[in-house]
Protein backbone atom coordinates (compact mmCIF):
# COMPACT_ATOMS: atom_id res chain seq x y z
CA UNK A 1 0.00 0.00 0.00
CA UNK A 2 1.06 3.02 -0.80
CA UNK A 3 0.14 5.39 2.06
CA UNK A 4 0.51 8.48 -0.01
CA UNK A 5 -2.09 8.09 -2.09
CA UNK A 6 -4.24 8.17 0.63
CA UNK A 7 -4.95 11.99 1.01
CA UNK A 8 -4.04 11.85 5.00
CA UNK A 9 -4.03 14.92 6.97
CA UNK A 10 -0.28 14.38 7.00
CA UNK A 11 -0.64 15.43 2.98
CA UNK A 12 -2.54 17.63 1.07
CA UNK A 13 -4.03 17.10 -2.49
CA UNK A 14 -1.77 20.22 -3.58
CA UNK A 15 1.02 22.07 -2.55
CA UNK A 16 0.19 24.82 -4.94
CA UNK A 17 -0.73 27.49 -2.22
CA UNK A 18 2.24 27.17 -0.10
CA UNK A 19 3.64 30.02 -1.53
CA UNK A 20 3.96 33.74 -1.11
CA UNK A 21 2.39 36.12 -2.87
CA UNK A 22 5.07 37.71 -4.15
CA UNK A 23 5.84 34.66 -6.38
CA UNK A 24 2.66 35.17 -7.83
CA UNK A 25 2.87 38.88 -8.64
CA UNK A 26 6.17 38.19 -10.58
CA UNK A 27 4.52 35.34 -12.52
CA UNK A 28 2.24 37.78 -13.56
CA UNK A 29 4.49 40.83 -14.57
CA UNK A 30 6.50 37.94 -16.34
CA UNK A 31 3.91 36.93 -18.66
CA UNK A 32 2.95 40.19 -19.54
CA UNK A 33 6.47 41.27 -20.51
CA UNK A 34 7.38 38.56 -22.65
CA UNK A 35 10.25 37.15 -20.41
CA UNK A 36 7.92 34.55 -18.46
CA UNK A 37 9.37 31.65 -20.74
CA UNK A 38 13.23 32.79 -20.49
CA UNK A 39 15.19 29.20 -19.48
CA UNK A 40 16.36 29.98 -16.07
CA UNK A 41 18.52 28.76 -13.45
CA UNK A 42 17.59 28.48 -9.10
CA UNK A 43 19.88 27.15 -7.38
CA UNK A 44 19.39 26.35 -3.19
CA UNK A 45 22.54 27.06 -0.78
CA UNK A 46 23.28 28.46 2.47
CA UNK A 47 26.13 31.10 2.81
CA UNK A 48 27.11 30.23 6.58
CA UNK A 49 26.36 27.46 8.86
CA UNK A 50 24.55 28.21 12.25
CA UNK A 51 26.83 29.26 14.24
CA UNK A 52 28.97 26.84 15.98
CA UNK A 53 28.00 23.90 13.14
CA UNK A 54 30.42 21.99 11.45
CA UNK A 55 28.50 20.37 8.99
CA UNK A 56 24.98 20.62 7.44
CA UNK A 57 23.19 17.60 6.79
CA UNK A 58 20.12 17.72 3.41
CA UNK A 59 16.94 16.51 4.46
CA UNK A 60 13.62 17.12 2.96
CA UNK A 61 14.68 16.18 -0.49
CA UNK A 62 11.89 13.01 -0.72
CA UNK A 63 9.32 15.76 0.47
CA UNK A 64 10.17 18.62 -2.22
CA UNK A 65 9.81 15.49 -4.73
CA UNK A 66 6.67 15.43 -3.54
CA UNK A 67 5.44 18.60 -3.03
CA UNK A 68 6.83 19.36 -6.80
CA UNK A 69 4.90 16.61 -7.78
CA UNK A 70 1.69 17.76 -6.42
CA UNK A 71 1.85 21.28 -7.24
CA UNK A 72 -1.64 21.81 -8.98
CA UNK A 73 -3.79 24.26 -9.11
CA UNK A 74 -7.22 22.71 -9.45
CA UNK A 75 -10.51 24.83 -9.91
CA UNK A 76 -10.65 25.92 -6.18
CA UNK A 77 -7.14 27.13 -5.91
CA UNK A 78 -8.14 28.70 -8.67
CA UNK A 79 -11.33 30.36 -7.45
CA UNK A 80 -9.68 31.76 -4.17
CA UNK A 81 -7.20 33.71 -6.64
CA UNK A 82 -9.78 35.21 -8.67
CA UNK A 83 -12.19 35.88 -5.46
CA UNK A 84 -9.17 37.65 -3.65
CA UNK A 85 -7.97 39.63 -6.97
CA UNK A 86 -4.68 37.84 -6.76
CA UNK A 87 -3.76 37.44 -10.37
CA UNK A 88 -5.41 38.38 -13.32
CA UNK A 89 -7.14 36.35 -15.78
CA UNK A 90 -4.51 35.74 -18.04
CA UNK A 91 -2.16 34.16 -15.45
CA UNK A 92 -5.18 32.29 -13.79
CA UNK A 93 -5.23 30.63 -17.31
CA UNK A 94 -1.69 29.90 -17.46
CA UNK A 95 -1.91 28.48 -13.92
CA UNK A 96 -4.65 26.27 -14.25
CA UNK A 97 -2.89 24.47 -16.90
CA UNK A 98 0.50 24.53 -14.86
CA UNK A 99 2.56 21.29 -14.33
CA UNK A 100 6.27 21.30 -13.57
CA UNK A 101 7.96 20.36 -16.93
CA UNK A 102 11.47 21.33 -15.52
CA UNK A 103 14.99 19.42 -13.96
CA UNK A 104 16.42 19.14 -10.90
CA UNK A 105 19.63 18.18 -9.52
CA UNK A 106 20.87 17.83 -6.00
CA UNK A 107 22.19 16.76 -3.07
CA UNK A 108 20.88 13.67 -2.58
CA UNK A 109 19.17 12.71 1.09
CA UNK A 110 21.32 12.39 4.32
CA UNK A 111 24.63 14.13 2.53
CA UNK A 112 26.20 16.59 4.18
CA UNK A 113 26.60 20.07 2.74
CA UNK A 114 28.93 23.48 3.88
CA UNK A 115 28.29 27.35 2.84
CA UNK A 116 27.91 27.59 -0.85
CA UNK A 117 26.75 24.37 -1.64
CA UNK A 118 24.54 24.06 -4.35
CA UNK A 119 21.92 21.53 -2.83
CA UNK A 120 19.24 21.91 -4.99
CA UNK A 121 19.31 23.26 -8.47
CA UNK A 122 15.86 23.69 -10.36
CA UNK A 123 16.14 25.08 -13.89
CA UNK A 124 13.26 25.33 -16.43
CA UNK A 125 11.57 28.63 -17.73
CA UNK A 126 11.41 31.07 -15.47
CA UNK A 127 7.51 31.01 -14.60
CA UNK A 128 7.02 27.34 -13.70
CA UNK A 129 10.81 27.64 -11.43
CA UNK A 130 9.65 30.88 -9.33
CA UNK A 131 6.44 29.77 -8.22
CA UNK A 132 8.20 26.70 -6.25
CA UNK A 133 10.30 28.83 -4.29
CA UNK A 134 8.92 29.32 -0.74
CA UNK A 135 7.43 25.40 -1.06
CA UNK A 136 11.05 24.32 -1.41
CA UNK A 137 12.52 26.51 1.35
CA UNK A 138 10.18 25.77 3.77
CA UNK A 139 10.70 22.36 3.59
CA UNK A 140 14.17 21.91 3.08
CA UNK A 141 14.81 24.56 5.89
CA UNK A 142 12.61 22.86 8.40
CA UNK A 143 14.25 18.84 7.57
CA UNK A 144 17.78 20.12 7.50
CA UNK A 145 17.74 21.86 10.78
CA UNK A 146 16.12 18.86 12.32
CA UNK A 147 18.27 16.37 10.73
CA UNK A 148 20.97 18.25 11.75
CA UNK A 149 20.12 18.21 15.17
CA UNK A 150 19.44 14.92 15.30
CA UNK A 151 23.05 13.76 13.80
CA UNK A 152 24.88 15.83 16.81
CA UNK A 153 22.96 14.03 19.26
CA UNK A 154 23.17 10.58 17.15
CA UNK A 155 26.86 11.38 17.31
CA UNK A 156 27.17 11.99 20.81
CA UNK A 157 25.11 8.98 21.84
CA UNK A 158 28.06 6.63 20.27
CA UNK A 159 25.83 3.47 18.86
CA UNK A 160 23.28 3.65 21.28
CA UNK A 161 19.15 4.12 20.21
CA UNK A 162 17.68 7.08 20.17
CA UNK A 163 13.91 7.77 20.28
CA UNK A 164 12.40 10.85 18.49
CA UNK A 165 9.23 11.74 20.80
CA UNK A 166 8.42 15.44 19.94
CA UNK A 167 5.25 15.52 18.50
CA UNK A 168 3.70 17.17 21.37
CA UNK A 169 6.18 20.11 20.97
CA UNK A 170 5.66 21.57 17.91
CA UNK A 171 2.83 21.65 15.18
CA UNK A 172 1.03 18.44 14.30
CA UNK A 173 2.14 18.57 11.05
CA UNK A 174 5.38 19.70 11.77
CA UNK A 175 5.44 16.68 13.77
CA UNK A 176 4.96 14.12 11.51
CA UNK A 177 7.68 15.61 9.03
CA UNK A 178 10.35 16.00 11.98
CA UNK A 179 10.23 12.17 12.77
CA UNK A 180 11.36 11.67 8.89
CA UNK A 181 13.57 13.73 9.05
CA UNK A 182 15.51 12.74 12.39
CA UNK A 183 14.93 9.13 11.18
CA UNK A 184 17.78 10.16 8.51
CA UNK A 185 19.81 12.48 11.01
CA UNK A 186 20.30 8.82 12.87
CA UNK A 187 17.64 8.43 15.30
CA UNK A 188 15.93 4.88 15.53
CA UNK A 189 12.31 5.10 16.26
CA UNK A 190 9.68 7.63 16.87
CA UNK A 191 6.94 7.66 19.09
CA UNK A 192 4.69 9.48 16.59
CA UNK A 193 2.11 6.96 15.17
CA UNK A 194 1.28 9.62 12.08
CA UNK A 195 5.03 8.87 10.88
CA UNK A 196 5.40 5.62 11.18
CA UNK A 197 2.20 5.06 9.21
CA UNK A 198 3.50 7.83 6.62
CA UNK A 199 7.14 6.93 6.11
CA UNK A 200 7.35 2.93 8.14
CA UNK A 201 9.62 4.77 10.78
CA UNK A 202 9.66 2.47 13.84
CA UNK A 203 7.46 3.30 16.68
CA UNK A 204 7.52 2.83 20.16
CA UNK A 205 5.86 3.95 23.71
CA UNK A 206 4.80 2.21 26.89
CA UNK A 207 3.56 5.10 29.45
CA UNK A 208 3.18 7.99 31.22
CA UNK A 209 3.34 9.62 34.44
CA UNK A 210 -0.69 9.61 34.51
CA UNK A 211 -0.89 5.79 33.79
CA UNK A 212 0.68 5.14 37.31
CA UNK A 213 -1.26 8.25 39.06
CA UNK A 214 -4.88 6.74 37.72
CA UNK A 215 -3.86 3.65 39.82
CA UNK A 216 -4.37 3.76 43.74
CA UNK A 217 -0.60 2.28 44.01
CA UNK A 218 2.44 2.26 41.73
CA UNK A 219 2.52 -1.55 41.72
CA UNK A 220 -0.77 -1.71 40.41
CA UNK A 221 -0.05 0.12 37.81
CA UNK A 222 3.37 -2.02 37.13
CA UNK A 223 0.83 -5.39 37.63
CA UNK A 224 -1.82 -3.50 34.77
CA UNK A 225 1.21 -2.85 32.31
CA UNK A 226 2.57 -5.86 32.71
CA UNK A 227 0.25 -7.83 32.32
CA UNK A 228 -1.61 -5.84 29.30
CA UNK A 229 2.05 -5.70 27.21
CA UNK A 230 4.04 -8.45 28.64
CA UNK A 231 7.37 -8.63 31.03
CA UNK A 232 9.30 -7.22 27.97
CA UNK A 233 7.52 -3.58 28.42
CA UNK A 234 9.21 -0.43 29.63
CA UNK A 235 8.57 0.98 33.28
CA UNK A 236 8.22 4.01 33.77
CA UNK A 237 10.47 4.23 37.82
CA UNK A 238 10.17 8.03 38.43
CA UNK A 239 6.90 9.01 39.60
CA UNK A 240 7.14 8.21 43.20
CA UNK A 241 10.23 6.87 45.06
CA UNK A 242 12.61 5.59 41.70
CA UNK A 243 14.60 2.64 44.32
CA UNK A 244 10.99 1.21 45.60
CA UNK A 245 10.11 1.87 42.12
CA UNK A 246 12.74 -0.26 40.93
CA UNK A 247 12.03 -2.75 43.46
CA UNK A 248 8.52 -3.52 42.57
CA UNK A 249 9.00 -3.38 39.07
CA UNK A 250 11.45 -6.10 39.05
CA UNK A 251 9.61 -8.22 41.24
CA UNK A 252 6.21 -7.67 39.46
CA UNK A 253 8.06 -8.43 36.01
CA UNK A 254 10.69 -10.91 37.25
CA UNK A 255 14.44 -10.61 35.95
CA UNK A 256 12.82 -10.91 32.11
CA UNK A 257 11.77 -7.35 32.47
CA UNK A 258 12.37 -5.21 29.31
CA UNK A 259 13.54 -1.52 30.35
CA UNK A 260 12.97 0.95 32.89
CA UNK A 261 12.40 5.02 31.76
CA UNK A 262 13.90 7.87 34.06
CA UNK A 263 12.43 11.17 33.24
CA UNK A 264 13.82 13.50 35.95
CA UNK A 265 16.85 13.78 38.68
CA UNK A 266 20.19 13.93 37.88
CA UNK A 267 19.71 11.25 35.03
CA UNK A 268 24.00 10.38 35.64
CA UNK A 269 23.84 9.75 39.21
CA UNK A 270 20.09 8.32 39.22
CA UNK A 271 21.51 6.00 36.23
CA UNK A 272 24.14 4.46 38.33
CA UNK A 273 22.00 3.80 41.00
CA UNK A 274 18.92 2.23 39.19
CA UNK A 275 21.51 0.19 37.19
CA UNK A 276 23.36 -1.09 40.22
CA UNK A 277 19.96 -1.85 41.66
CA UNK A 278 18.67 -3.77 38.52
CA UNK A 279 21.95 -6.33 38.90
CA UNK A 280 21.67 -6.65 42.35
CA UNK A 281 18.22 -8.16 41.53
CA UNK A 282 19.04 -10.24 38.90
CA UNK A 283 17.55 -8.15 35.87
CA UNK A 284 21.03 -7.55 34.56
CA UNK A 285 19.33 -7.68 31.08
CA UNK A 286 16.90 -5.00 31.93
CA UNK A 287 18.16 -1.46 29.83
CA UNK A 288 17.36 2.15 31.04
CA UNK A 289 15.92 4.60 29.28
CA UNK A 290 16.46 8.25 29.89
CA UNK A 291 14.16 11.37 28.93
CA UNK A 292 13.99 14.82 29.67
CA UNK A 293 14.57 17.45 27.82
CA UNK A 294 17.66 16.19 26.74
CA UNK A 295 19.89 17.62 23.88
CA UNK A 296 23.19 16.74 22.78
CA UNK A 297 25.25 18.20 25.46
CA UNK A 298 22.92 16.52 28.02
CA UNK A 299 23.36 13.02 25.88
CA UNK A 300 27.17 13.89 25.79
CA UNK A 301 27.48 14.44 29.23
CA UNK A 302 25.53 10.70 29.62
CA UNK A 303 28.42 8.90 28.67
CA UNK A 304 29.97 7.08 30.79
CA UNK A 305 26.64 6.63 32.41
CA UNK A 306 24.89 2.94 31.88
CA UNK A 307 22.09 4.29 29.89
CA UNK A 308 20.81 1.79 26.79
CA UNK A 309 18.83 4.64 24.82
CA UNK A 310 17.60 8.27 24.82
CA UNK A 311 14.04 10.01 24.10
CA UNK A 312 14.70 13.48 22.65
CA UNK A 313 11.64 15.33 22.13
CA UNK A 314 11.49 19.40 22.40
CA UNK A 315 15.46 20.07 21.23
CA UNK A 316 15.39 17.89 18.14
CA UNK A 317 11.87 18.88 16.46
CA UNK A 318 13.44 23.00 16.64
CA UNK A 319 16.78 22.21 16.10
CA UNK A 320 18.18 22.52 18.91
CA UNK A 321 18.57 26.01 18.70
CA UNK A 322 18.36 26.21 15.34
CA UNK A 323 15.13 25.96 13.85
CA UNK A 324 15.95 26.82 10.44
CA UNK A 325 19.36 26.75 7.82
CA UNK A 326 19.07 30.08 6.26
CA UNK A 327 18.89 28.34 2.89
CA UNK A 328 18.33 30.76 -0.17
CA UNK A 329 16.35 30.15 -3.37
CA UNK A 330 18.40 32.23 -5.59
CA UNK A 331 18.34 33.06 -9.81
CA UNK A 332 21.59 32.55 -10.87
CA UNK A 333 21.05 32.06 -14.73
CA UNK A 334 18.99 33.25 -17.53
CA UNK A 335 18.54 33.05 -21.19
CA UNK A 336 18.42 36.32 -22.99
CA UNK A 337 14.72 34.87 -24.70
CA UNK A 338 12.50 32.44 -24.21
CA UNK A 339 14.02 30.77 -27.51
CA UNK A 340 15.43 26.99 -25.96
CA UNK A 341 18.58 27.57 -27.71
CA UNK A 342 19.59 30.79 -26.58
CA UNK A 343 22.76 30.32 -24.05
CA UNK A 344 22.32 30.38 -20.19
CA UNK A 345 24.43 33.77 -18.85
CA UNK A 346 25.27 33.73 -14.99
CA UNK A 347 23.19 36.63 -13.18
CA UNK A 348 23.63 37.49 -9.33
CA UNK A 349 22.80 40.46 -7.33
CA UNK A 350 24.92 42.40 -6.11
CA UNK A 351 24.77 43.55 -2.13
CA UNK A 352 26.64 44.47 0.80
CA UNK A 353 25.94 43.20 4.17
CA UNK A 354 26.88 39.28 3.38
CA UNK A 355 24.43 38.82 1.07
CA UNK A 356 26.06 38.61 -2.06
CA UNK A 357 25.77 35.66 -4.75
CA UNK A 358 27.87 34.24 -6.91
CA UNK A 359 25.87 33.33 -10.61
CA UNK A 360 26.28 31.00 -12.73
CA UNK A 361 24.95 26.60 -12.59
CA UNK A 362 27.37 25.19 -10.34
CA UNK A 363 28.80 21.94 -9.77
CA UNK A 364 30.40 20.97 -6.99
CA UNK A 365 32.87 18.16 -5.32
CA UNK A 366 34.32 17.14 -2.19
CA UNK A 367 38.29 16.89 -2.79
CA UNK A 368 39.99 14.30 -0.49
CA UNK A 369 43.31 13.84 0.81
CA UNK A 370 45.34 11.47 -0.08
CA UNK A 371 44.28 9.49 3.01
CA UNK A 372 41.24 9.75 1.13
CA UNK A 373 39.67 11.76 4.00
CA UNK A 374 37.56 15.02 2.51
CA UNK A 375 39.83 18.29 2.53
CA UNK A 376 36.76 20.93 0.62
CA UNK A 377 33.83 21.10 -0.68
CA UNK A 378 35.07 22.28 -3.88
CA UNK A 379 32.44 24.70 -6.24
CA UNK A 380 32.49 25.62 -9.50
CA UNK A 381 31.07 27.44 -12.48
CA UNK A 382 32.93 26.04 -15.55
CA UNK A 383 34.56 22.58 -16.29
CA UNK A 384 35.14 20.44 -14.26
CA UNK A 385 38.90 19.49 -13.27
CA UNK A 386 39.13 16.01 -14.34
CA UNK A 387 40.36 14.77 -10.63
CA UNK A 388 36.95 15.63 -9.40
CA UNK A 389 34.94 14.37 -12.22
CA UNK A 390 34.02 11.01 -10.61
CA UNK A 391 33.33 12.97 -7.27
CA UNK A 392 30.93 15.13 -8.07
CA UNK A 393 27.28 15.79 -5.20
CA UNK A 394 24.55 17.01 -7.07
CA UNK A 395 22.56 13.61 -8.93
CA UNK A 396 19.60 14.02 -11.11
CA UNK A 397 16.47 13.96 -9.32
CA UNK A 398 13.94 15.05 -11.59
CA UNK A 399 13.93 15.14 -15.30
CA UNK A 400 11.54 16.53 -18.00
CA UNK A 401 8.87 16.76 -15.42
CA UNK A 402 9.37 13.67 -13.74
CA UNK A 403 10.53 12.32 -10.41
CA UNK A 404 13.62 9.95 -11.33
CA UNK A 405 15.36 9.62 -7.65
CA UNK A 406 12.59 8.29 -5.62
CA UNK A 407 14.06 6.02 -3.08
CA UNK A 408 13.22 4.56 0.21
CA UNK A 409 13.37 6.26 3.45
CA UNK A 410 16.58 3.86 5.06
CA UNK A 411 18.72 4.56 1.98
CA UNK A 412 18.55 8.49 3.28
CA UNK A 413 19.13 7.44 6.79
CA UNK A 414 22.31 5.05 5.96
CA UNK A 415 24.00 7.20 3.30
CA UNK A 416 24.25 9.77 5.60
CA UNK A 417 25.30 7.93 8.55
CA UNK A 418 28.46 6.84 6.01
CA UNK A 419 28.52 10.44 4.77
CA UNK A 420 29.47 12.10 8.30
CA UNK A 421 31.41 8.62 9.16
CA UNK A 422 33.80 10.09 6.10
CA UNK A 423 34.37 12.97 7.40
CA UNK A 424 37.19 14.49 9.40
CA UNK A 425 36.84 13.55 13.21
CA UNK A 426 36.66 17.06 14.44
CA UNK A 427 33.39 17.00 12.46
CA UNK A 428 31.36 15.37 15.36
CA UNK A 429 32.85 17.65 18.50
CA UNK A 430 30.34 19.72 19.96
CA UNK A 431 32.32 22.69 21.02
CA UNK A 432 32.09 25.38 18.81
CA UNK A 433 34.13 25.70 15.30
CA UNK A 434 34.31 25.94 11.75
CA UNK A 435 32.73 23.96 9.50
CA UNK A 436 34.90 21.24 9.08
CA UNK A 437 35.63 21.45 5.37
CA UNK A 438 36.15 25.03 3.59
CA UNK A 439 34.56 25.72 0.72
CA UNK A 440 37.08 26.53 -2.30
CA UNK A 441 35.29 28.30 -6.20
CA UNK A 442 36.92 27.46 -8.88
Amino acid sequence: MNVADLGLPVDVPSTALFTDQYEFTMLQAALKAGTAERRSVFEVFTRRLPEGRRYGVVAGTGRVLDAVENFRFDQPVIDFLREHRIVDEPTLTWLAGYRFRGDVHGYPEGEVYFPGSPILRVEGSFAECVLLETVILSILNHDSAIAAAASRMSAAAGGRRLIEMGARRTHELAAVAASRAAYVGGFDSTSDLAAGFRYAIPTVGTSAHAFTLLHDSERDAFRAQVDSLGRGTTLLVDTYDVAEAVRAAVEIAGPELGAVRIDSGDLLLVAHRVRRQLDELGAVNTKIVVTSDLDEYAIASLAAAPVDSYGVGTQLVTGSGHPTCSMVYKLVARARSADPAAPLEPVAKKSLGGKTSIGGRKWAARRLDDQGVPEAEVIGTGEVPRELAGRQLPVPLVKGGEVVAREPLDAARERHIAARAALPLSATQLSRGEPVLPTEYL
